[in-house]
């Protein structure tokens, strides 16, 4: 028999382990796609619903000490700068997150894959919008506000955000910290939800629990690439993965 450690066999740990201290460094060192990659990985040897409890406390950790990292004064000072975003994703993700039994959540998916993927090879073959400033806070919202009604009913709503940020042109610190503020309050809100839903149980914790620590080694690994990496390289990077975390939806959106 299998030795068990927190309801797992010993490899299938050791594996979760390895993909979250992956995801970890991935998280910090472009600022996002933690979720992606093991949501994505997980559910090939766990089942879907440990898979996702498991991921709930790495990403409300990584998320708050990304967004606190330089003090509370900076994480304070983009929320008030990017205020709009950040009000106008939670409006959005109020209004359709009721309707998730009801809306088709795959055509959701495709159309903000589609989007996304299509922004994304367009950026990477050189292709840089320029937002004149008298229309940066209207799209600025547009795109909050669009990012939420995708997240309330398909939990994803990086995408459109880190779109307007690197179409914005936020330097790539202070684009890290915006993400790791909005990404921390719809952390909370997640694992509110799954508390109540019964995904995050006493069981469950505990193996998210331990998650924790290959989370913070791969962020702390994440960071020291993050703080050498040249602005023209995190782009490049960034847009790599918004292209995977776009290709996914599609995966889902197809496939289910």
């Amino acid at each position: 028999m299998d030795t068990l450690v927190a309801g797992l066999p010993l490899w299938a740990f050791l594996l979760a382990a390895a993909v979250t201290l992956g995801a970890g460094f991935v998280k910090g060192a472009i600022g996002f796609a933690m979720p992606l990659i093991l949501i994505a990985v997980l559910p090939s040897f766990m089942p879907a619903p440990v898979a996702l409890a498991t991921l709930i406390l790495p990403v409300l950790a990584t998320n708050a000490h990304q967004a606190l990292r330089h003090g509370w004064a900076p994480a304070v000072a983009a929320a008030k700068t990017f205020w709009r975003l950040i009000a106008a994703t939670v409006v959005g993700i109020l209004i359709t997150a009721p309707f998730v039994l009801v809306l088709p959540q795959q055509v959701m998916f495709l159309l903000l894959g589609a989007a996304v993927l299509f922004f994304a090879g367009l950026q990477l073959s050189g292709w840089a919008p320029d937002i004149p400033r008298r229309w940066r806070h209207p799209i600025e919202a547009l795109t909050g506000f669009v990012g939420g009604l995708y997240g309330g009913i398909s939990g994803v709503w990086g995408p459109p955000t880190i779109v307007y940020l690197l179409a914005a042109k936020v330097e790539k610190t202070e684009m890290v910290r915006v993400m790791s503020v909005l990404f921390a309050i719809g952390a909370v809100v997640l694992t509110v939800a799954h508390i109540r839903s019964g995904v995050l149980n006493a069981e469950t914790a505990k193996l998210s629990a331990a998650m924790l620590v290959p989370a913070g080694i791969g962020m702390w690994l994440g960071y020291k690439a993050h703080d050498s990496m040249d602005p023209v390289r995190f782009k490049r990077w960034t847009l790599l993965l918004l292209a995977l975390s776009a290709l996914n939806l599609l995966r889902k959106g197809f496939f289910g």
